[in-house]
């Protein structure tokens, strides 16, 4: 993913699913290594749960993908990777972004206050 392949709304999806902390700790994770769910909430010292919540968000923006493998004693298993992207910021791919943008788009980015 590049960033002049995004539409304004994308790229604001794209940013505020990376401005929350856990979902950066959960990319940063990945980029190490693939993982699976549990292993990851481990690693990561969160629960289950909210891994699936966040993992969710930054698969519906596109940064993370998933693949079922089954392992040796036979479970299903859903690793989690990275998928490989670049962002880089500058004014000129804001205005081509914000050209895109829908009338009344409006993306929390979850930022705190």
């Amino acid at each position: 993913m590049k960033i002049t392949d995004l539409t304004g709304d994308e790229l604001l999806q794209v940013l505020a699913t990376l401005a929350n902390p856990h979902r950066l700790r959960v990319v940063a994770a990945l980029a190490a290594k693939r993982n699976y769910v549990s292993q990851l909430a481990r690693e990561l010292d969160i629960s289950r749960a909210l891994l699936q919540v966040h993992l969710r968000k930054l698969q519906a923006a596109g940064l993370v993908s998933a693949a079922i493998e089954v392992s040796p004693d036979g479970k299903a298993m859903k690793f989690y990777e990275v998928t490989p992207f670049a962002l880089e910021l500058t004014p000129g791919a804001i205005m081509a972004a914000a050209r895109t943008l829908r009338a009344g788009s409006d993306i929390d980015a979850e930022v705190p206050g």
